[in-house]
């Protein structure tokens, strides 16, 4: 007969202890909270620290077990397309909930009273992280640079699919090199799941800062697009991604439920990436091939961002809005087919959804940019929301994927969600 785990066993309940007490102190003690900033942004960067070496040894260790570019090219392929069909809809759920729901409206904001340099001074301390946007910023300056530049995932997943193939040609030393990296990758993920304990620590400071920086009475006035961008994600994760999910032959709210430790980091963090390779490990238990996880989750976590998606709609059209400026159809479908573009350079981290925002608002110049200072106190509030539904739903695309090539084993899937 199975011992029962007691509660406090868990991961989860630690965080969600450690949340609210982070909330309290925030409202308690602002100041002091303040302070505790370094406590969830550490947790983060000891988490980034270690992604760099576990997806590159993932995806060398797929590959060269799978020893097929063929399928490798394939799964790419099957992903791009899949990130595209299911990130266009993110994009006009958001436009077609702004025009039902319109809660900009009524706002009555003067242009004129808006402080832009809030918004420059906020965009020029994040400017580093749009030079994912450019397509030669794939591309390395060296080998090493891809683990310690910017941490960006596709210069790293470059680096390992080459590194992945060449390996899988060179037959004599396969055996060995492919023993020792399999040894570092254990290393690696004893790593992270040691670190992992720490997020009841970091989810605490993280929304300590939050609350005791921006306090609660600061949402009000947005309270109304906050509550429509969280029901937005809602819809598109038990709607989109669970009608996704219904015909890939698993159940939504088991997969949330099995992911629930990894959620609440993320949403205490509210940074996706704090939650990426125990997601890699967690996606493996549940019957995806490696060379799948190892492909499809860093891809997605540039080219596949349905919250993000969903946020830059829908603040884009609030700002409009909020400001009395009438968007006819072709701008919104101007907005929408630029943001397929923005959208595909911004990263897991936080702050990077409002620097996208910020690129995208360009194609409208009847929107002044520094209509985006309405929404600057709260986009920190709202990118809990954004993680969550990019990480879920990245975790929905790789059993899609791994179904669509056949390299998902349903049976522990079932089993392990059950």
């Amino acid at each position: 007969m199975p011992i029962k785990k007691s509660i406090t066993s868990y991961l989860y309940f630690w965080v969600i202890i450690a949340a609210a007490l982070g909330i309290l102190i925030g409202l308690v003690a602002p100041e002091f909270a303040v302070g505790l900033r370094p406590l969830g942004e550490g947790f983060i960067a000891l988490i980034k620290m270690l992604i760099g070496p576990v997806i590159f040894c993932t995806v060398v260790l797929g590959i060269a077990t799978a020893g097929d570019m063929k399928k490798v090219g394939r799964v790419g392929g099957k992903a791009l397309i899949y990130f595209e069909i299911v990130s266009t809809a993110s994009l006009i759920i958001g436009l077609v909930v702004m025009n039902l729901f319109k809660p900009g409206s009524g706002f009555n904001a003067d242009p004129a009273s808006l402080n832009g340099e809030a918004v420059m001074s906020f965009t020029k301390a994040a400017e580093h992280r749009n030079f994912s946007e450019s397509v030669l910023h794939i591309i390395p300056s060296t080998f090493t640079d891809a683990f310690t530049g910017n941490g960006d995932l596709l210069q790293i997943l470059l680096i390992a699919i080459l590194f992945g193939f060449v390996l899988s040609r060179l037959s004599k030393v396969t055996p060995l090199v492919q023993s020792f990296i399999a040894e570092v990758y254990q290393v690696f993920a004893g790593m992270m799941n040691l670190l992992m304990k720490l997020a009841p620590l970091g989810a605490a400071g993280a929304l300590a800062f939050t609350v005791g920086k921006f306090g609660i009475e600061s949402l009000k006035p947005m309270l109304l697009l906050m509550l429509s961008f969280y029901l937005t994600c809602v819809v598109f994760i038990f709607g989109v991604l669970g009608a996704i999910a219904h015909f890939a032959g698993f159940n939504i709210w088991k997969f949330i439920l099995y992911l629930r430790d990894e959620l609440l980091t993320v949403l205490a963090t509210s940074s996706s990436e704090s939650g990426l390779v125990p997601l890699m490990q967690k996606l493996e238990k549940l019957g995806c091939s490696k060379s799948v996880v190892g492909l499809v989750v860093p891809s997605g976590y540039s080219f596949n961002l349905d919250g993000t998606n969903i946020y830059l709609t829908m603040a884009l059209l609030f700002v409009a809005q909020a400001l009395n400026i009438d968007l006819s159809l072709s701008q919104q479908l101007s907005i929408l087919l630029v943001a397929m573009l923005t959208s595909k350079g911004a990263s897991g981290v936080t702050g990077a959804g409002f620097i996208t925002l910020a690129a995208t608002l360009t194609v409208v110049p009847t929107v002044p940019v520094a209509g985006l200072a309405l929404i600057l106190g709260i986009d920190r509030f709202m990118s809990e929301a954004r993680a969550l539904t990019n990480f879920i739903g990245n975790g929905v695309a790789t059993i899609v994927i791994a179904r669509w090539e056949k390299d998902l084993d349903l049976k522990k899937l079932k089993s392990e969600l059950s």
